[in-house]
């Protein structure tokens, strides 16, 4: 069986490359790191990972993008696959944009840039996320005890 899906979706390239290099050298192993500069392709890979019936575990998007913000390609993502854990990506302290995410996306974290060091301020949330994915995978049934996101 093929690895999960790590998605990332940011515009500015260094942004992309920064995250996915900061994915994949802590969970290349165990999933597939992917990205795309813009919401639009995403969605559009999203379709066709589906068809292939690929495991989606996340969803990680910059909240400023032109087009479409995060929180709206978080809410058509979580539509594909409504089991990925959801993750905001922002360089602003925009509590707006933070309760629209939490209200429309269902998002599980929100992410300020930089996240450097990843080993305080990325590893350690994303740890939680995948770890709540892996015992509430995609083939399993949400206990009755489970009510939404830690949120």
């Amino acid at each position: 069986m093929a690895k999960p899906i790590l998605l990332s979706v940011d515009d500015d390239a260094d942004v992309l490359r920064a995250i996915e290099r900061d994915l994949r050298s802590k969970y290349g192993a165990e999933y597939r790191v992917m990205g795309s500069d813009s919401p639009q392709g995403a969605l559009d890979l999203l379709r066709q990972l589906k068809v292939r019936n690929d495991s989606v575990a996340l969803l990680l998007a910059d909240q400023r993008m032109p087009d479409m913000d995060g929180v709206e390609f978080l809410r058509e993502g979580m539509q594909i696959y409504p089991e990925a854990k959801r993750a905001l990506l922002t360089a602003y302290a925009d509590t707006n944009a933070a309760i629209s995410a939490i209200n429309e996306a269902s998002i599980n974290y929100f992410f300020l840039k930089p996240w450097d060091p990843p080993t305080e301020h990325l590893y350690p949330q994303m740890d939680d996320m995948l770890d709540d994915w892996q015992f509430f995978g995609p083939d399993s049934e949400r206990p009755s005890w489970y009510s939404g996101t830690p949120w």
